[in-house]
C-alpha cells in the first residue's frame, strides 16, 4: 500500500487561517469526548441551527459552505456564525429525500471562485438530479451566487422523492464525477444505458462530454455515463495516493457497498447484491455474475453510509490512509482501515452522539468535520481530546 503523502505548505495565508480556525473552535466549548483507537476524541459543535444539512466544502480563508436540503446554502464563519441564505440558488424540489444536495469548490477556486452543486430539480410532476456551476461572491453583507448555470439534467423516469444520489468529486484534470440515484421504484433502469438513472457520470466543468467517456458514440447509451448498475450513491472521493475513484452506495435491507469505480464497468444493481427488499422479498438473482463488479466492502445489515473522506492529515497519525464515512441509520462515524484496495478492518465511532451523520470531510486543519442530518442539524469538528 502506498502511504498517502502529507502535503506541507509554507504559505503564511494558510497557516494564519488554520491558527485562527483552531482558536475559534477551541474557545467555543460544547465539547463531548469519545473513545477511539486513536485515543479520546473531542467533538465540538462549530455551528448549529442548520436544517438537514447535506454538503460541506471549505473555502481558502477558513470559512465553509454548507447546503441545507430545503434549498438554502450558507457560509459558516470561522466563529461558527451562519450567513443569511445565499442569493440566486435555483429553486429545488425539497420533497422526500430531495432538495439541495452536495457542493464542491473548484480546484482553482482561489482564482476563479467557482463552485459546483447538485440538487433535486422540479420536472413535471416529479424530480430529477441537476448539476449547476456558479461564481461565489462571498464578500459584503449579502453573499450570493453569480453566473449560475445548470450544466447537467438527469434524463430518465422522474423521482417521486427518493434516491437522487448526488455526490461530486473533481478529478485533477478538472472533470467532474457525479453520482446519480435510480429513483427507488425504477431500479431496473440502473442497467439501462439509455438514461442516467443509477449511473455515475463524468462531465467537464461546463457540462460538455469528454470524448474518451466509455459510451461516447453509441446510439443506445448516454455519453455522460462513466459506470452503471448503482443504487443510491451517497459517497464519492478520489484516492489521494492512487488516483482511483471510490464510491459508497446504499443497499436496501443489507448490501450497502464500497466500490472502486472503473471506466465503463457495471456494478450490478439490481441484478446482483447482498440485501433483500424492505418487505423481505428477494431482489437479486445472486450475489455475483460474470461481467458485474463486486464491492470491496458491504454491510449486512445496512448502516446507510453517507459522505466519504480519505484521511491524510497529521492530527490523527494512526489513522492516515483510512477511509471514513458517516452513517444515517447507523448513527455513527465509521473508519475503514485499508491495505491497498483491500479493507482490513472497521471501527465504529461516536455511537453516543445519537446523530445521523450525513457528511464527513477532512478539513484543512487536519480535523474531521461532520454534518448531522436533522431539523436541528450541526456542523461538528472532531479532534484529539486534550490530555
Amino acid at each position: 500500500m502506498k502511504t498517502p503523502v502529507l502535503l506541507v505548505t509554507t504559505s503564511l495565508t494558510i497557516a494564519t487561517v488554520l491558527t485562527t480556525l483552531a482558536i475559534a473552535t477551541s474557545t467555543r466549548g460544547d465539547n463531548s469526548s469519545f473513545d477511539s483507537s486513536a485515543g479520546r476524541l473531542s467533538v465540538e459543535t462549530v455551528a448549529g441551527g442548520l436544517v438537514h444539512p447535506w454538503g460541506l466544502a471549505f473555502l481558502p480563508d477558513g470559512r465553509m459552505l454548507v447546503t441545507e436540503r430545503a434549498g438554502r446554502m450558507r457560509i459558516v464563519g470561522r466563529d461558527g456564525k451562519l450567513s443569511p441564505p445565499l442569493g440566486a440558488v435555483p429553486e429545488v424540489r425539497a420533497s422526500g429525500q430531495g432538495g439541495l444536495l452536495d457542493v464542491a469548490t473548484d480546484t482553482a477556486f482561489a482564482t476563479n471562485h467557482t463552485i459546483y452543486f447538485c440538487y433535486a430539480e422540479r420536472a413535471g410532476s416529479g424530480g430529477r438530479t441537476a448539476v449547476a456551476r456558479a461564481t461565489l461572491d462571498a464578500g459584503g453583507a449579502a453573499p450570493h451566487l453569480a453566473d449560475v448555470k445548470v450544466i447537467f439534467h438527469q434524463e430518465g423516469p422522474l423521482s417521486s422523492g427518493q434516491h437522487y444520489g448526488c455526490r461530486i468529486a473533481q478529478a485533477p484534470d478538472g472533470d467532474l464525477f457525479v453520482t446519480l440515484g435510480e429513483h427507488f421504484v425504477d431500479r431496473d433502469q440502473a442497467q439501462n444505458l439509455s438514461n442516467h438513472l443509477g449511473k455515475l457520470i463524468r462531465i467537464r466543468p461546463d457540462g460538455s462530454v469528454p470524448p474518451d467517456n466509455p459510451f461516447v458514440g453509441r446510439n443506445d447509451a448516454r455519453p455522460e455515463i462513466w459506470s452503471y448498475g448503482h443504487r443510491n450513491p451517497q459517497g464519492l472521493a478520489i484516492h489521494p495516493a492512487t488516483g482511483a475513484l471510490w464510491e459508497i452506495e446504499h443497499g436496501p435491507r443489507g448490501g450497502d457497498e464500497v466500490n472502486i469505480i472503473e471506466k465503463g464497468k457495471n456494478y450490478g444493481w439490481p441484478v446482483i447484491g447482498y440485501g433483500i427488499d424492505y418487505n423481505g422479498a428477494r431482489i437479486h438473482e445472486s450475489t455475483a455474475r460474470a461481467g458485474m463488479e463486486q464491492p470491496i466492502k458491504y454491510w449486512v445489515p445496512s448502516i446507510a453510509p453517507s459522505g466519504m473522506a480519505f484521511y491524510t492529515g497529521a492530527m490523527f497519525p494512526r489513522w492516515q490512509g483510512s477511509l471514513f464515512t458517516g452513517a444515517l441509520a447507523g448513527q455513527m462515524l465509521v473508519r475503514l482501515s485499508l491495505d491497498g484496495d483491500q479493507v482490513t478492518g472497521e471501527e465504529r465511532l461516536l455511537h453516543n452522539l445519537n446523530e445521523r451523520i450525513r457528511d464527513v470531510r477532512q478539513g484543512p486543519d487536519g480535523a474531521l468535520w461532520l454534518l448531522t442530518d436533522s431539523q436541528a442539524g450541526r456542523l461538528l469538528r472532531v479532534t484529539p481530546a486534550p490530555q
